[in-house]
């Protein structure tokens, strides 16, 4: 994350389907350039995971493709 350090001008966003229960949710910034950051809402000056917006599209296809769906 060399480059993106700074994230002080990341806007941070939950889930609308987050019930607020425990505050157990991710938080997503998507309005750095180049970049999508991810940080656990419970620990907001924790780690923050990089990707790029290629990388964010895949896992979000994969997502609307019920491909990280565990077996029942």
């Amino acid at each position: 994350m060399a480059e993106h350090d700074d994230l002080s001008r990341a806007v941070w966003r939950k889930s609308s389907k987050s019930n607020g229960q425990g505050g157990a949710c991710v938080e997503v910034a998507r309005n750095l350039p180049g970049i999508i950051a991810v940080r656990h809402s419970k620990d907001p000056d924790g780690p923050v995971l990089v990707f790029s917006h290629e990388e964010w599209d895949a896992f979000l296809d994969g997502v609307s493709k019920r491909e990280f769906d565990l077996p029942s």
